[in-house]
C-alpha cells in the first residue's frame, strides 16, 4: 500500500489517477483547489475500492501551502511513496491576443505548481531513499503546438524538470516520471483561460474546440497507462499511441512536424475569417 498525494485530484486525469490508486489499494490525498470538488471525489473513492481517500484544500501556486501538505502527510502517514504533481490550467489563443496574464497564471500554475511540488516532495523522499514523483506535462512539451504557447512552454518545461531531475536523482534511490498525454476528454478543454482575457478560443469556443478534435482519449483509459508506466519507471508516459506517433514524427521531421502546426493555424484563421 502507498502512500499518494494528487494535486489537481477534483477532475479529469487527477480524478482518474485517484481512482486508479484507490482501487488497487493505496492511501490517497486528493488535494485541489476546488475543496468541494475533493472532498465529493474523496468521498465517492471511499466506497470504491479497498483503498482510503482524504481530501485537501490546495493552491499550487502557494509553495508554503503545498510543503505544509506534503510534511503533514508525511507527519501522519510515516512516508510519502508517490506524488503526482497534476494540477494545471488550458491557455488558448493566437501570439498577438495574449497578455501577460496569460504567461504569468501559465507559468505560476502549470510550471511553479509542478516546481513547487517537486521542492516540497524530493527532500523528504532523499530522507527516506525512496519515492516516485510523477509530473504532469502534455503532448505539447514534446512537440510544436500553436494558439496557446504559454501552455506549451509551460509543459516543455515540465518535461526538462522531469528528464534533468531523473538523472539526478537516480542515484538516490528516487524515481521521476512526466507524463505526456495527447487530447483528452477533460474539463480543461472547455475552460480555457480561466478568470483571463478572452481569446478566440475563450468561451464559447471552448466546446467547439472539443468538437472540432479527433475522438478525444478517456482519462480513465489514460490513468491506466500512467500506472502501467509508473510501475514500470518510464522516463516518459506518452499516450494515446496518436500522441506516440506525433512525437515520432517530431523526433524523424522537426520541420515537417512544424510545417503541420502551421497548417491548423492557417485552417484556423481562415474559419474566423
Amino acid at each position: 500500500m502507498s502512500i499518494a498525494i494528487v494535486t489537481g485530484g477534483a477532475s479529469g486525469i487527477g480524478r482518474a489517477i485517484a481512482t486508479s490508486l484507490v482501487t488497487r489499494g493505496d492511501t490517497v490525498i486528493v488535494s485541489d483547489v476546488n475543496i468541494e470538488g475533493a472532498e465529493q471525489v474523496a468521498h465517492k473513492l471511499n466506497s470504491v475500492g479497498p483503498g482510503k481517500a482524504f481530501a485537501a484544500t490546495l493552491d499550487v501556486r502557494d509553495a508554503e501551502a503545498v510543503a505544509g501538505l506534503f510534511q503533514s502527510v508525511k507527519a501522519d502517514h510515516g512516508r510519502l511513496d508517490l506524488v503526482f504533481n497534476n494540477a494545471g490550467i488550458a491557455i488558448g489563443g493566437l501570439a498577438e491576443a495574449l497578455t501577460l496574464d496569460h504567461w504569468n497564471r501559465a507559468i505560476d500554475i502549470n510550471l511553479k505548481g509542478v516546481v513547487h511540488g517537486v521542492h516540497a516532495a524530493y527532500p523528504i523522499m532523499l530522507e527516506q531513499g525512496y519515492g516516485h514523483l510523477v509530473n504532469t506535462a502534455s503532448l505539447a512539451g514534446l512537440v510544436p503546438m500553436p494558439m496557446g504557447i504559454p501552455y506549451t512552454a509551460t509543459k516543455h518545461a515540465v518535461v526538462g524538470l522531469s528528464l534533468g531531475l531523473r538523472a539526478e536523482a537516480a542515484g538516490r534511490g528516487v524515481k521521476v516520471s512526466v507524463i505526456c498525454p495527447s487530447f483528452v476528454d477533460t474539463p480543461l478543454l472547455t475552460h480555457v483561460n480561466p478568470d483571463l482575457p478572452e481569446t478566440e478560443l475563450s468561451g464559447d469556443a471552448g466546446p467547439d474546440l472539443k468538437q472540432a478534435l479527433p475522438k478525444l482519449y478517456t482519462a480513465e483509459k489514460l490513468a491506466r497507462d500512467i500506472m502501467r508506466g509508473v510501475n514500470k519507471n518510464h522516463a516518459l508516459i506518452v499516450a494515446p499511441a496518436s500522441g506516440r506517433a506525433a512525437w515520432r514524427g517530431m523526433r524523424l521531421t522537426p520541420g515537417g512536424a512544424i510545417r503541420v502546426a502551421q497548417f491548423a493555424v492557417d485552417r484556423f484563421r481562415t474559419q474566423k475569417d
